[in-house]
């Protein structure tokens, strides 16, 4: 083996790999950052050529040749309130920022609340300032998903904006959760089984709502009007939708809330109407978070797995950001009913 000719400052470089390797410097950097689209034979020969030479990637150096930047945006196009008021979100964090704990990744979170901060994420995506982007809580007419697919950005939904969703997303099974609650009231011996919804113009709100509606057809239910009220995923919105139910349906014997957030609001408005949970009104919720085993009585709930949901979003990110996969992946988590004292 011959003498290596290494860099001035003693440690040997790209080129130089290429060189033992007989390959270009960009198969070795495609090599190095874990790339697909190198055969088995050249991987080999760059790795044994990275082996003998002592070669340390750079990382800072590699970041700047491949115009990377080692950081990725969790993106929530909602106010500040929601973000911290709000399980899920918190819920999703730690999701992703468990699966990017072992990368050298860093985490930066972005609010979008208007125009001008929609635009300002606009030429930070342009300028490359992140490797990817992670978009939570997506509604219908939200332009970031299109705008990262302008952009070619390496994007994960939290959801979907709709049945034909092109972003590569990671959802839960909404419209069979809410499905397993309402077939639960019914097989309860509920008769007026009413909701509230989430915002509509979020599919995941839509799916919540038809998974509602199948599981009253299969009970022998007629789905009727007056038994859906609109909610926002909020506890002030929850609380104002049961009222409107009450005066609604006074009848009413059961109401399924799109999120546990909501069914708190709901709990109070129901105590404020001296309606018992759940002797009167029984009540099942959304999300399975905390908030549902604090509640009095503890709140049946459908359990999505949140964290997992965040873990599988930042695992789908960091495979198309290091070339590991061309698809265009779209997740379905299973979700599950948990029997607690209000159902």
């Amino acid at each position: 083996m011959g003498v290596v000719d290494r860099h001035p400052g003693g440690r040997p470089t790209l080129e130089q790999v290429a060189r033992r390797a007989g390959v270009g410097r960009g198969t070795v950097s495609r090599v190095i950052n874990g790339s697909p689209r190198v055969s088995d034979r050249t991987r080999t020969a760059v790795l044994r050529a990275v082996t003998e030479l002592g070669y340390v990637p750079n990382r800072a150096a590699r970041a700047l040749a491949a115009g990377s930047t080692d950081a990725i945006a969790l993106v929530v196009p909602e106010p500040e309130t929601r973000l911290f008021a709000e399980p899920y979100f918190s819920g999703v964090l730690r999701g992703v920022s468990s699966e990017l704990a072992d990368t050298d990744m860093q985490l930066l979170l972005t609010l979008v609340r208007d125009q001008r901060e929609r635009d300002r994420l606009a030429q930070f995506v342009a300028a490359r300032r992140v490797d990817g982007v992670l978009l939570v809580s997506v509604h219908h007419d939200d332009p970031l998903p299109d705008l990262l697919e302008r952009y070619d950005m390496p994007a994960v939904l939290n959801g979907r904006r709709s049945g034909a969703e092109s972003v590569p997303y990671v959802d839960s099974d909404n419209s069979g959760g809410a499905a397993l609650a309402v077939a639960h009231l019914a097989a309860r011996g509920r008769r007026t089984i009413a909701t509230i919804t989430g915002p509509l113009d979020m599919y995941v709100a839509q799916c919540r709502l038809e998974g509602y509606r199948d599981a009253l057809r299969a009970a022998g239910h007629r789905p009727a009007d007056t038994l859906v009220a609109h909610g926002d995923f909020t506890e002030r919105g929850g609380h104002r939708a049961m009222r409107e139910l009450l005066a609604r349906a006074p009848a009413l014997d059961a109401v399924f809330c799109a999120s546990d957030l909501m069914a708190a609001g709901a709990r109070a408005a129901l105590r404020e109407a001296d309606r018992k949970v759940p002797d009167d009104v029984a009540l099942v919720g959304f999300d399975d978070s905390a908030m549902a085993r604090q509640m009095d009585p503890p709140l049946t709930t459908v359990r999505q797995p949140i964290e997992e949901m965040g873990r599988t979003m930042a695992r789908v990110l960091l495979d198309q950001i290091r070339e590991r996969s061309a698809e265009r992946p779209h997740v379905v988590l299973p979700t599950e009913l948990v029997r607690r004292g209000s159902a």
